[in-house]
């Protein structure tokens, strides 16, 4: 990095952390600190929303997720819109009538409080870990960059995040969201017009569609009935749709954005607003990785395109090993680039069988350089069993610190780092007011003044900072980092969404049978993604069909036990 790229990147970082101290400053009371005093627009409300979702996992793991895999994971989006349907149709209306500050305090209206209780601990277990992991992403890539140890870089990013979401609550939340929605957008455009422009000269974008093709990265439908597939379009629109609708519909995070809305009309309009523009622009991402995988097919690219387990394995007994698997990668990459253009030329003269034969010979190449990945991180984890081999949120990051021009690469680092604090700023907001008002407040005897449980937000909000920087802290990659934060969602949203969804629906459900069928459902679940009973995007409709059918089953036998006591001896 130059001059240029810390000028762009720390006046990127200034500016959203000075405007939203500076904009929000002087909450008097909860409901100004909390609901933004219930003055947002719609706009608002929906770039608030989209940018809470798109954390800086997204625009590190999504292009990653697209060179190796390609476009499937967009189908993890289909059921999307239907949530924001429901949503808009059961959640909003009813969140606004009862004028509720959180999702779980209607809980306790409909239930009692320990059902409040166990659904607030649920959402501030799984949402306090994917604010950890929000931190940690983005400081993979400045540790990439500037080689700082990943602890201090978390601190950093931690404490940036607090000082304006501790300072004005959720509308700080809100209106810094707005310029990062804006810098996000803005540089990811930006970089796809740029990938374009390094590919050859004779290579059209939809020529370039037609050689991402012939390596199967567009095949975005998968209708296999398969539970054990990840992405299909039938998890999407079921599985997905469980996520979302708990998500959206139940997740704090999310909830807050739309309970600050001027009018019902104007939240449900921000989340129709998500809807319609969340599939077009995770399909955008995804392009721009496989356009990243048509430009490699052209240039040099590295075996691991992590950089700390190369060094890793070079440094070890294994190094010469390593050397002559990336002496075999620089081969199959000779050969891969006279076959695309063999290729390219084939689809020139419209020969089908040309076309047919190149085609099969890309496809073998890209297995035999596959599998000479995998290789070479079987023996990463042979010279360090502690780095991380798995490089699918490397590669995004190796392009834009190698190939952009300087200026660029500083707005690009912005946009990431600008996404994981929108994200992370939202996370905190609510965790603070779920501890504040869920928990501290409904448990705690004796009245107090509205200043001291603004106090009390903000102080909690401050105190998940802090969990959430140690969390980051001691992390570590999975299988990828988007891939994780669903992983962990799904594990808890399905159990919490039944339980919503025996609040709005089924009237006869009382609140222990509902509090037992959530605490074994919850065991169940974990149990199922431990052990791999199925794809972790099928947890979410398998938790919510289970919390509501044990409900149902104790309800049942609770009522038929107090008609029918049994006979006394």
């Amino acid at each position: 990095m130059e001059a240029l790229d810390w000028i762009i990147l720390a006046g990127t970082l200034i500016f959203i952390v000075g405007f939203g101290v500076w904009k929000t400053k002087g909450s008097k009371n909860v409901s100004d600190y909390v609901l933004a005093g219930n003055q947002s627009k719609w706009w608002t409300i929906g770039l608030s929303v989209m940018a809470t979702q798109a954390s800086a996992i997204t625009f590190l793991s999504t292009p990653g997720q697209a060179f190796h895999d390609g476009m499937g994971f967009v189908q993890f989006y289909f059921g999307l819109p239907l949530a924001m349907v429901i949503i808009c149709i059961v959640f909003i209306p009813l969140y606004h009538k009862l004028k509720v500050f959180t999702a779980y305090e209607f809980l306790e209206k409909r239930f009692d409080l320990k059902t409040r209780t166990l659904a607030a601990t649920l959402f501030l277990i799984q949402r306090g870990l994917a604010a950890g992991i929000t931190i940690f992403a983005p400081s993979i890539i400045l540790s990439a960059v500037l080689g700082w140890d990943l602890r201090t870089l978390n601190i950093i990013i931690g404490v940036l995040v607090i000082i304006y979401t501790v300072t004005g609550g959720t509308q700080a939340v809100s209106v810094t969201q707005k310029q990062q929605m804006f810098i996000i957008m803005t540089g990811m455009f930006i970089a796809f017009f740029f990938i374009l422009g390094y590919l050859p000269a004779d290579l059209s974008f939809g020529k370039a569609l037609k050689v991402a093709g012939a390596s199967d990265k567009l095949n975005i439908l998968d209708f296999n009935f398969d539970t054990n597939s990840r992405y299909t379009f039938w998890s999407g629109i079921t599985g997905g749709m469980f996520l979302a609708l708990a998500y959206f519909g139940t997740d704090q995070s999310q909830v807050q954005r739309y309970l600050s809305g001027k009018s019902v009309r104007e939240s449900q309009l921000g989340l129709v607003f998500n809807g319609i523009l969340k599939i077009p622009m995770q399909f955008f991402i995804l392009l721009v990785g496989v356009m990243v995988f048509v430009f490699y097919q052209y240039n040099p690219s590295p075996l691991n395109f992590n950089p700390a387990a190369t060094n890793a394995v070079m440094e070890s007994s294994y190094a010469d090993d390593y050397k002559k698997l990336e002496l075999a990668h620089k081969d199959l990459e000779i050969e891969k680039k006279m076959a695309q253009n063999k290729f390219s030329a084939a689809l020139e003269l419209k020969e089908y069988a040309s076309v047919e034969e190149a085609k099969q010979n890309i496809i073998k190449i890209n297995t035999l350089e596959k599998r000479n990945r995998e290789n070479a991180k079987t023996l990463i984890r042979k010279a360090d069993s502690v780095v991380e081999t798995n490089d699918k949120d490397y590669v995004f990051i190796h392009f834009i610190l190698n190939y952009l021009p300087r200026g660029l690469i500083g707005l690009l680092l912005a946009v990431i780092l600008s996404a994981a604090m929108s994200s992370t700023a939202s996370e905190l907001n609510a965790l603070g007011t779920i501890t504040a008002l869920d928990l501290y407040k409904r448990n705690r005897v004796g009245e107090f003044s509205p200043e001291h449980y603004l106090k009390a937000s903000k102080g909690f909000t401050l105190l998940w900072g802090i969990i959430a920087i140690i969390i980051a802290c001691v992390a570590n990659l999975f299988d990828n980092l988007i891939q994780l934060v669903n992983i962990i969602g799904s594990i808890f949203y399905g159990n919490v969404l039944g339980i919503f969804l025996l609040a709005f629906f089924f009237r006869f459900v009382r609140g222990n049978a509902v509090f037992v069928a959530a605490v074994i459902t919850q065991i169940v679940v974990i149990f199922g993604w431990y052990y791999d009973w199925m794809s972790y995007l099928w947890l979410n409709a398998f938790g919510c069909a289970l919390v509501m059918a044990l409900a149902f089953l104790l309800e049942v036998f609770d009522r038929g036990l107090k008609n029918n006591p049994p006979i006394k001896t």
